[in-house]
């Protein structure tokens, strides 16, 4: 065998797998067709973050006189400085990935990666050259692209996916976003917020459909006080983009509308990337596209896994890596536990921003408890009021009988930075009064945490 371990994709499932399995002196190496850290790194999770603090930095200028901050002249957005800002720390993270490797001795094998019999890899080059590759373990971690709708083919010039919407040469002066996930809010509120006139179309009743419906609401409210055009339950029927503009027509709850917009963003959802790799050839099993695996992400075939975008569950980069530290942890002979996919934090970074980890008021009656639910609001917290961020609120949900935290909703200025605190409060399974008597420092917007649990036992101070 040339190594113990091959990983074939180098996202953060892929790269965090392999260098954990080289902690544990295993020999590894990565294949990847592009850039080093897949498309988190590169074309999701790191240059969307950036355009959306540019987007943040020019919304502070414009309001500057909030703060008693005077500007003269005109603020505008420089969109080719900001998208070159955005690929500039995308290849700056991406480098990091190439001495994170040289470190931890895993080897880069550049090329098109796939199954090709027992233990074995092959790799087709850029130049079509063919190279096999042999391991004990092979980990399959080739991540996922963005999924088309039939009606609404990417053709990468007016129907684009978040990656084109990541480059575009110049600012749109209209758009359609399709889609209100993470991907697709995000997007909206960038373009949006320098000045492109955004519609936003989302099938199901509501914005952020995984979210709780409080939650969702407030975002809705933030979007159309600040003049997007936002329309839920309304679906996208056609795009004729025969003319100079794309003419979306879309049916909603009043029947047919069509808006004209220079283009149209498919953001609805993602479609795993299993074809071409070799899973048919050796009887790999799927399931709906997905691969299908056990607890410790072992296929039906003896010797290959698969992590992240490609086996069921969340799509986000933190379960994918998540899950190759315990796939490889396992292979080296270790006991990890199983990870509960009941306690997995989910973050949209709008403004404000959303976060949640567990279930919804909605999910929580469904599946038959009684609650008790607490809610502290942003306009009550010092803090938010000190930043100029007094939407939003901290929702918190307790099972009534035993107080364990079921849920945490919330949106607001930080909440993305908020919500591990609760992912590690479900974990250590800590009662709604054991957050109460957890004092949190004055004033930080973290003590909406406190105070939402205070509210659930009608003990709260501040409201």
């Amino acid at each position: 065998m040339n190594y113990d371990v091959i990983v074939i994709g180098s996202g953060p499932g892929g790269y965090v797998a392999a260098i954990r399995a080289s902690q544990l002196g295993l020999k590894v190496a990565v294949v990847e067709k592009e850039n080093l850290g897949g498309i988190c790194l590169n074309w999701g999770c790191i240059p969307t973050k950036s355009l959306l603090k540019s987007a943040q930095a020019f919304e502070y200028a414009i309001h500057a006189a909030d703060y008693g901050v005077a500007i003269e002249g005109e603020v505008k957005p420089d969109f080719g400085a900001m998208v070159k800002r955005s690929r500039d720390v995308a290849d700056g993270m991406s480098k990091g990935i190439q001495f994170l490797f040289k470190k931890n001795k895993v080897e880069s094998i550049f090329g098109w990666g796939k199954l090709a019999g027992k233990n074995t890899v092959e790799v087709t080059d850029d130049k079509g050259k063919k190279s096999s590759y042999t391991a004990k373990h092979i980990i399959l971690a080739t991540g996922a692209r963005s999924r088309e709708l039939p009606n609404l083919p990417q053709d990468g010039e007016k129907i684009i996916g978040y990656r084109k919407a990541l480059t575009l040469d110049k600012q749109p002066d209209s758009m359609v976003v399709v889609g209100s996930g993470a991907i697709g809010s995000e997007f909206a509120y960038f373009y949006h917020t320098i000045g492109t006139k955004v519609t936003l179309v989302e099938f199901m009743p509501t914005l952020v459909p995984n979210e709780d419906a409080d939650v969702a609401k407030q975002l809705e409210r933030n979007f159309k006080k600040s003049k997007m055009k936002v329309m839920t339950g309304s679906s996208v029927e056609s795009v004729d983009t025969s003319g100079d503009k794309c003419k979306v027509t879309i049916k909603t709850k009043k029947g047919e509308e069509v808006v004209e917009a220079d283009i149209v963003l498919s953001a609805v959802g993602i479609a795993p990337n299993t074809e071409n790799i070799g899973l048919e050839e050796i009887g790999v099993e799927t399931d709906n596209g997905r691969v299908k695996v056990d607890e410790y992400y072992k296929t039906n075939v003896d010797g290959v896994y698969a992590i992240g975008d490609i086996v069921a569950g969340p799509a986000l980069a933190h379960v994918a890596s998540a899950e190759g530290i315990t796939c490889v942890e396992k292979i080296a002979g270790l006991n990890p536990e199983p990870i509960d996919y009941g306690n997995i934090p989910g973050c949209t970074y709008t403004s404000p921003e959303v976060s949640s980890v567990g279930l919804t008021e909605a999910k929580a009656k469904e599946a038959g408890y009684e609650i008790k639910v607490g809610k502290f609001p942003y306009s009550a917290s010092g803090k938010a009021s000190a930043a100029g961020q007094k939407d939003g609120f901290v929702k918190l949900i307790f099972d009534a009988k035993y107080g364990e935290l079921l849920g945490a909703h919330m949106i607001g200025g930080n909440v993305t930075e908020m919500i591990a605190e609760m992912v590690v409060a479900k974990k250590l399974e800590i009662t709604g009064h054991e957050l109460i008597k957890t004092i949190h420092p004055h004033p930080t917007m973290s003590e909406a945490v406190m105070e939402a649990a205070a509210a659930a036992y009608d003990e709260v101070i501040h409201i």
